[in-house]
């Protein structure tokens, strides 16, 4: 197989219906249309809203990102696509898409896996990043740290034993009253503030690669009713900052750790946590002081995005494991 494959990714597993374009590991285009402002009106995302945004737009921005390319369709090596995990009705508007495009044009299917789609994306960042390497994984719905052995082997060395610490920033968030999605307004709160209240930063300093948030948010709820109940005035810059400290530290000290372990000189995380400025800074500041070379993607990669499922597409398309016309959607499935 050729190692510059033309291929087309899509993305559709949540609130954004994304395309792109990538040759080896240079972009040549992304399209994204987002409907995440309309969920905002409801605190989360409305499984049946994102499904009909989705069907309205998929067609347009598949054009879009090929012409932004500048390129034909017939070009095309292959089509990669999530189909899992995600919200199901979701995932089925963009397989059913690239399903028929790739029929159309008698190109390979590759299904992609979405969390392997986050962790590829660093590999649009740095042209030179070769395994085995340790990437964090930080999202909505995944905390662990993973030993990447080759571009298709990976072994997980530990996990979170209850929530995701992407999940615990926006239910604390929505315990101040901030809104949806949560990440990105608790990082604005917490530059306001100081990390000076008291919470637990729970399994930190314990051997393993095992996280708990459960404890934590607890432990924010119970301060905010407490202050409440009290009639009590409080900082909720402060809490903000206490409480990303508290989710944050964990996860880079036990990801320093297991590079330690395996004699790995290189660190990345993926996942849409892997956009929060005090992770980003604290994973720099302390991979440059143990001399490891870190590698962080692009902001608007750490998210949902077309690219990395492009990425992830062009290892599987190099390997040559292409998926059936048949293949289905998945609301769950392993890394």
């Amino acid at each position: 197989m050729k190692d510059n494959a033309l291929i087309l990714g899509i993305e559709s597993s949540c609130d954004e219906t994304a395309a792109a374009i990538i040759c080896g590991r240079k972009i040549l285009s992304e399209e994204v249309a987002s409907s995440a402002n309309i969920h905002a009106k409801f605190g989360g995302v409305v499984p049946e809203i994102a499904s009909r945004a989705h069907t309205d737009v998929v067609d347009e921005v598949v054009k879009s990102a090929i012409q932004k390319a500048g390129i034909s369709k017939g070009e095309l090596d292959a089509v990669a696509v999530t189909y899992g995990a995600g919200l199901l009705g979701a995932l089925l508007v963009g397989l059913s898409f690239a399903k028929s495009f790739a029929y159309s044009l008698s190109i390979p299917l590759i299904g992609v896996n979405h969390i392997r789609g986050h962790l590829a994306a660093a590999y649009l960042e740095d042209d030179s990043l070769k395994p085995p390497f340790v990437t964090l994984l930080a999202s909505g719905g995944h905390t662990a740290i993973l030993l990447v052995k080759s571009e298709t082997e990976y072994k997980a060395l530990g996990g979170t034993l209850d929530d995701a610490v992407g999940e615990s920033f926006d239910k604390v968030a929505r315990l101040l009253d901030l809104p949806y999605p949560g990440g990105p307004h608790i990082e604005a709160l917490a530059r306001e503030g100081k990390a000076n209240i008291p919470l637990p930063q729970m399994l930190k300093g314990e051997a393993g690669y095992r996280f708990s948030y459960s404890g934590l948010k607890t432990a924010v709820m119970n301060f905010v009713h407490t202050k409440k109940q009290k009639g009590e005035p409080f900082s909720k810059a402060d809490l903000a900052c206490s409480f990303q400290h508290a989710a944050i530290d964990v996860l880079v000290e036990k990801t320093l750790e297991a590079a330690e372990e395996f004699h790995l000189s290189t660190v990345t995380a993926a996942g849409g946590v892997a956009a929060n400025g005090y992770l980003r800074s604290l994973l720099q500041e302390k991979c440059a002081k143990r001399g490891l070379k870190l590698v962080l993607p692009a902001l608007k990669h750490c998210t949902d995005n077309a690219a990395m499922i492009a990425a992830e597409g062009s290892i599987q398309f190099r390997a040559g494991n292409f998926s059936p016309l048949s293949l289905n959607a998945e609301a769950y499935i392993p890394i």
